[in-house]
């Protein structure tokens, strides 16, 4: 009996080694097939896994930003920092000291400090141009490597710094153009993936095309409607005044009021954007686009469209002009009260030429509240030009229900709305352009492009564009004001405003002093904006300071663009 017991005993253990074999057999067939589908079918897709490590993108540098005529404004400029590897020394310090020194000019003695240093990795340069980095690649050095890297450049500096903008590649920020058409000056196509090794090499396959993989890809170019000779003359002639009067800020605009490119767009203070990084933040700002101000007497060009607009008016009326009126507490009074104390019964012409105050509020308050408010919102007022640059406001302008009389009065000569400089250049454009008012732009677009982002709005009549452009041009040929040409006859009208305090209600002793206008009247070619902000010198009148600017800017944007004198064209009032 026992010795039965002893053989199943047996049998079981012999079982279980048996079975035990089977299954780590089993486990070993397992995992020689799985090896098999692992190394040679590669089930993990583990080759194309590390293959794809081994991809990195083409070296990409952004497209460059020309003007109108092809000059470079924005490019990439490509450097290499040099660096060497402590794991790969082939050669002493003083060896590769001897070598490099020459090439990098840096002294032997501080090279071979450099080398000595303890870290794995060692900068030795930064920011060496191609044909340094191509000497160093000759030498072949495995312990050496260079470090691509794109920086971008600005050939003509702080000429249209606020328009072109900076773009800073190490956080991928922007401004100006660099940030609006940011797709485009970074689109290449269709992207090229190319393998590389551990130190960057390519690594070359059947497939690799040897050209893609060795050229960089280059974004798109993108060309502005800015012309440099004319962005030039506007910034020289604007610096120049700030300087001489002592102001804090201002701006010039150029316009073509046809199309609604931007011809200049000089803005002060002024950057360089190679040094944008040491720049303020004030000065980096387009305050011309994000801060808002009262227009002034540029704003009358407005009332006088509008009141002709609702037919409260026509190009023959007359308006009473007391010199002084009184509404509630506000006091309206014209700035020449002590020459002028009563005009009476004034034109149009005169209206304009004198700058009145008291007509151009009376002509406001023959409008109704909405009727005012909307032609002003058809021609731009309160909102959007729609430029193609970020950061630009919308402006004031109150809704009709709260308007009172001293309001809506003070709105007829400026001092009611509040505007940026280019919403005065897009609503004065629509008086320029048969009464169509196009989106101002500063990046020139195909057709099919400029179908989607250049809008044209019938903003007021034809007849009643043309009837306001006879009247400034007459109220100017009256004149011995600078905008009154010696060729040209020019459709223009002066302001000066009070500047508004800040962090509180009411005024400062600072003046806006403006002058907007176009030429030649008989076919408007370009406009021009001219704004200065808290000029502290002499007179500071828009006439005495803003003016001077807007003759030389136009004297000098006729020649450039060849315009021919009209001072033989009619343009009297019918």
């Amino acid at each position: 009996m026992t010795n039965l017991n002893e053989k199943e005993k047996l049998k079981k253990v012999e079982k279980r080694i048996k079975d035990a074999h089977s299954i780590v057999l089993l486990i070993f067939c397992f995992a020689i097939i799985y090896l098999f589908l692992l190394q040679i079918v590669d089930i993990r897709h583990y080759r194309m896994r590390a293959k794809n490590q081994r991809y990195s993108k083409s070296f990409v540098l952004r497209g460059q930003i020309v003007d109108r005529n092809g000059v470079r404004l924005a490019t990439d400029q490509t450097s290499y920092n040099v660096y060497a590897h402590r794991e790969y020394f082939d050669h002493t310090p003083e060896e590769l000291a001897d070598m490099l020194s020459p090439i990098l000019g840096i002294s032997k003695k501080n090279l071979i400090s450099s080398i000595n240093k303890g870290s794995t990795v060692i900068l030795l340069k930064k920011d060496i141009d191609r044909p340094i980095a191509d000497k160093i690649r000759k030498l072949g050095l495995r312990e050496i490597s260079l470090d691509k890297k794109n920086e971008r450049v600005y050939p003509q500096e702080d000429l249209a710094a606020h328009i072109i903008g900076y773009y800073n590649p190490d956080a991928d920020t922007a401004s100006g153009v660099e940030l609006t058409a940011k797709n485009k000056l970074e689109d290449v196509g269709m992207d090229v993936k190319i393998q590389r090794t551990p130190k960057g090499d390519i690594i070359y396959e059947a497939g690799t095309d040897p050209v893609l993989a060795s050229t960089p890809k280059i974004g798109k170019t993108v060309t502005l409607t800015i012309d440099s000779a004319i962005q030039h003359v506007c910034e020289r002639e604007l610096f120049k005044t700030i300087d001489e009067k002592k102001a804090l800020r201002g701006a010039v605009i150029v316009m073509n009021p046809k199309n609604g490119e931007i011809l200049a767009y000089a803005v002060y203070p002024k950057y360089n954007p190679n040094k944008y990084k040491t720049t303020n933040a004030l000065t980096l700002k387009n305050w011309s686009l994000t801060d808002v101000y009262p227009p002034g007497s540029t704003f009358k060009t407005l009332t006088v469209a509008s009141g002709i607009e609702s037919g409260k008016i026509n190009a023959g009326s007359k308006i009473l002009d007391t010199g002084k009126m009184k509404l509630g507490n506000w006091t309206i009074q014209n700035y020449d009260y002590a020459k002028h104390p009563y005009p009476g019964m004034i034109n149009l012409v005169y209206l304009l030429e004198h700058s009145s105050n008291v007509g151009s509020a009376n002509i406001a308050l023959m409008m109704s509240p909405l009727e005012y408010y909307n032609i002003l919102s058809k021609l731009g007022i309160g909102q959007k030009s729609g430029i193609d640059l970020a950061g630009e406001s919308i402006g004031l302008l109150p809704k009709p229900f709260k308007w009172d009389k001293s309001r809506q009065a003070s709105m007829g000569y400026g001092y009611g709305a509040s505007v940026t400089a280019m919403q005065m250049v897009s609503a004065v454009s629509a008086l320029a352009n048969d009464g169509v008012r196009v989106t101002p732009h500063v990046i020139k677009y195909s057709p099919e492009e400029e179908e989607d982002k250049v809008k044209r709005v019938q903003a007021i009549s034809p007849q009643t564009a043309k009837t306001v452009t006879q009247l400034l041009a007459k109220s100017v040929a009256n004149t011995k004001t600078p905008l009154n040409l010696e060729n040209y006859t020019v459709a223009a009208k002066t302001g000066t405003s009070k500047k508004p305090m800040e962090h509180k209600k009411g005024y400062s002793n600072a003046l806006y002093a403006s002058a907007i206008g176009y030429l030649p009247a008989s076919n408007p070619q370009i406009l021009i904006y001219v704004i200065v902000d808290s000029a502290s010198v002499g007179a500071v009148w828009g006439n005495t300071v803003a003016s001077p600017i807007f003759k030389e800017v136009a004297l000098q944007s006729a020649r450039i663009l060849n315009i021919p004198p009209d001072k033989n064209v009619d343009v009297k009032v019918q």
